[in-house]
Order: C-alpha cells, then structure tokens, then sequence
C-alpha cells in the first residue's frame, strides 16, 4: 500500500541545538551541561539587550550587564555570603544566551513552554558551575529581590520610567542610586562580557 500523503514519517526532524563560538552544541530540549561554557554565556548575553533595547544612550543595556549588577546588589543584601550564593545571583539570566530575553508580559502571554524550556537549561548550567540543579527556594527568593531592585533602578535610569511607576511595578527598593551609579552606565558589548567573566572567575566554586 502506497503512504498517504500526510505521512511525514521521513521528514527530517526540525533541529533543536545551536552552535555556540566554542565549537559546542547545545540542545535546547535536552540540554546537557557538558556542553556549556561560561565563555558562550558571557558572550551571548553581552549581545542580549535589557528592556527590548528600548534604553537611553549609544549603547545597549546587556544582560551580561544586568547580571553583574544583580550579583552587586545581592551581595550587598547581607554580608558574608557563600560565594556559591553569589554565582547563582550572576548565573540568574543565563539561559538568555540561548533563548534571549523576553519581557515579562510576553513571557506571560507565551505561558508554561517557555519557562520549561529556560527552567531545563538553568539546571544544566548549575550542574555545570557545580551549583544544585534546583536552588533552595529561599535563596531564589532572594535572588529574586536582587533583580527586581536591579530592574527598578534600571527603569528609573535607563528605559524612561517616572519613580512612582517605577514602585508600582518593582516595588520601592531600600537601596540608593548613587551605590549603583557605575554598573547602570551602559558598556560595550566586549567590556559587559569581560566584565562578566571577571565576576564569574572570582566567585567560581571549583
């Protein structure tokens, strides 16, 4: 019996990895920490614009940027903290570098697929900085808090937020511009990777 027209039982699977600089490819299903570099993330997320790129200045706002500045607020929510603490805070938007950064209302209206997919790749990268798959609920909590105060002061001075809607959606952080000043000016894409690398190779546990 000759197959029906609508059987695609040879057609080609569509393909699920990148091809990362490095030379690795991840795949984005079923992705195994094996083949992830702290050099591919760095890289990827410096190219990865914060806010839809909608920021003020010549340049983006990266990720890799962003990332720096929720580890430098995490640190500073509490003195003495593990350094493995501190990386999982630096490593928060890792999966970013594959899947780029949505923001959350479109992440709300893509609904549970996307959160699967980023959630698989967050636990690989983990398991490959010698991090627990899953951290511990209290410590995503206040990594949590971290970022939603790096977002706050990030709205006020780069994507054009008045503070009192600024509060609204981030809350009203208990921190001071001024402490952040430097880490909101936006750097290039070779100085926000550098940049993460160097916080990256001082925090490493292993």
């Amino acid at each position: 019996m000759p197959p029906r027209k609508d059987d695609r039982s040879d057609v080609t699977p569509p393909r699920a990895w990148q091809r990362m600089l490095s030379g690795r490819r991840l795949d984005l299903l079923d992705p195994s920490p094996l083949d992830i570099e702290i050099e591919d993330i760095a890289h990827g997320l410096a190219r990865v614009a914060r806010w839809n790129g909608q920021t003020i200045g010549p340049a983006i706002f990266s990720v890799a940027q962003h990332s720096v500045l929720v580890e430098a607020v995490f640190s500073t929510m509490e003195a003495g903290l593990p350094k493995a603490e501190r990386l999982a805070a630096l490593l928060h938007d890792a999966p970013e570098y594959v899947v780029g950064d949505m923001i959350s209302p479109f992440k709300a209206v893509i609904g549970g697929d996307y959160k699967a997919v980023e959630h698989r790749l967050l636990a690989a990268i983990h398991l490959r900085f010698g991090l627990p798959a899953t951290l511990a609920e209290a410590l995503t909590k206040r990594i949590k808090t971290a970022d939603q105060i790096a977002a706050y002061l990030e709205a006020i001075t780069l994507a054009g937020f008045k503070v009192e809607e600024a509060k609204r959606l981030f809350g009203h952080p208990p921190v001071t511009l001024s402490a952040y000043q430097t880490l909101l000016e936006p750097w290039t894409a070779e100085e926000a990777k550098q940049r993460m690398m160097e916080r990256f190779s001082s925090l490493e546990t292993r």
